[in-house]
């Protein structure tokens, strides 16, 4: 079992709780509330929610926290007008942050509204829009501005020396700080976590090679490790369902591996270099089709065995490149950077359909799918779009007139919608969603 907290030396994870924040930092929310009641405004219609976003890779931090679960009366939120004209159903509430969003710094899947920014993240009550928690990070030079923060069953995962660190964002999911065995070293690099384990490699300045492990997220300890491989495995990424990871070296002869997460056994290892992105469903993993002239298009490998079943690739003449494709397990959707959409069956490849978007797209346009409809963040002056997943029809869903530079993104905790850019955020009412 990992040690609690409470138990560690102050100055390896710094953590701060309501009660204990002598200075006030948490700020309130600046919140609107939408609809006549300020609460049951008008709502969408006819949607599930289907997937959640991919698993990037991550460094260690340390963290302060502040967290509250319901706002103290002297922060009483006022309803405000709404920023600007808007296009669609009327939002339940509006959040506007401090600072512009980088919503691609969630790495995993937290089922709660969350304001991330380049200074951490703020955990919004998904009823009214309030703030109820707060991560800060300390300034470091050396972290970049994106670097992804590690979710998982609720809770936030970094490392500290020889240890892996959980603290709870959400619910009554409990914090723990599990140490490693002290023979495998105290230098920590987490890679991300499934919502089951979290992974990472920890090792000794002595030894480059080092050990990959997983750890429980409730903190039940160390289910796994296992020395790197020499060649193949100088880096991992997390695939976000089925316990499944990819490895690879700097070696594109060394090839990709993908590894079982819940015993760390290497299940098929396939020619190719390091994937600029990584997806899977029921029956494929979905990587860059191989070799640098080609990498613009999408190749599925069999789960099982790492064999190539299609691709989809650029034609004579044709200029674009693939973005991470969506799945539902019956069909395959693959964005590309010129704003075409094309959807494929997932046994096959065949194309049934393409949609084009009135907007170009890049890797922080990050689609949501849900079960009969395709959701598309757009540039900020386009707003969000919907692409039906059966005939491939567009309609706008939602837009507001501005100000605005940043691209729009979308995101769900499993019972609400939510969409914003810049520094505003929109709850556009509970799934499912028109």
């Amino acid at each position: 079992m990992g040690s609690t907290p409470a138990d560690r030396s102050a100055g390896e994870a710094s953590w701060r709780w309501d009660g204990e924040d002598e200075g006030g930092t948490t700020a309130p929310a600046d919140v609107v509330s939408g609809g006549e009641d300020g609460g049951g405004g008008p709502r969408p219609s006819r949607r599930r929610l289907l997937i959640g976003a991919g698993v990037l890779a991550a460094g260690a931090a340390v963290w302060g926290v502040s967290q509250r679960w319901s706002a103290a009366p002297t922060e009483k939120l006022q309803p405000q007008p709404l920023p600007t004209k808007l296009v669609g159903s009327e939002p339940l509430w509006v959040y506007r942050g401090p600072e512009p969003m980088t919503p691609g710094r969630l790495s995993g899947r937290l089922f709660a509204p969350a304001y991330v920014t380049a200074n951490g993240l703020r955990i919004l009550d998904a009823a009214s829009g309030a703030v109820v928690g707060t991560v800060d990070e300390p300034a470091l030079r050396s972290r970049p501005e994106d670097s992804p923060l590690i979710v998982g069953a609720g809770r936030l995962f970094t490392s500290s020396t020889g240890h892996v660190d959980a603290r709870a964002l959400t619910g009554p999911a409990a914090g723990w700080s599990q140490p490693l065995p002290p023979e495998l070293g105290e230098q920590i690099t987490l890679f991300g976590s499934d919502g089951a384990q979290v992974y990472g490699t920890v090792g000794r300045r002595a030894d480059p090679r080092g050990t990959l492990f997983a750890v429980d997220v409730t903190g039940r300890g160390l289910l796994w490790s296992r020395p790197l491989a020499e060649h193949g495995e100088s880096a991992v990424t997390v695939l976000p369902i089925g316990g499944r990871l990819l490895t690879w070296g700097a070696d594109p002869a060394t090839g990709i591996s993908l590894v079982d997460g819940t015993t760390g056994r290497r299940l098929w290892t396939t020619a190719g270099s390091a994937p600029a992105w990584s997806k899977m469903d029921a029956r494929h993993v979905y990587l860059p089709t191989a070799g640098a002239a080609a990498a613009a298009g999408v190749q599925a490998l069999r789960l099982e065995d790492g064999a190539p079943r299609w691709s989809v690739r650029p034609g004579p003449g044709e200029e674009w490149r693939a973005l991470p494709p969506l799945s539902d397990d019956y069909r395959v959707y693959v964005p590309r950077d010129n704003g075409l959409i094309t959807a494929h069956a997932a046994g096959s490849g065949e194309q049934t359909w393409q949609c084009q978007l009135p907007f170009r797209l890049d890797r922080r346009c990050q689609p949501l799918l849900l079960s009969s409809a395709l959701l598309v963040p757009g540039p900020a002056d386009a707003g969000v779009v919907a692409v039906e997943a059966e005939k491939g029809r567009l309609s706008t869903i939602f837009a507001d007139t501005g100000p605005g530079v940043d691209v729009w993104s979308v995101a769900s905790d499993g019972t609400r919608l939510y969409a914003g850019h810049d520094s505003t955020l929109y709850c556009l009412g509970q799934l499912p969603v028109p």
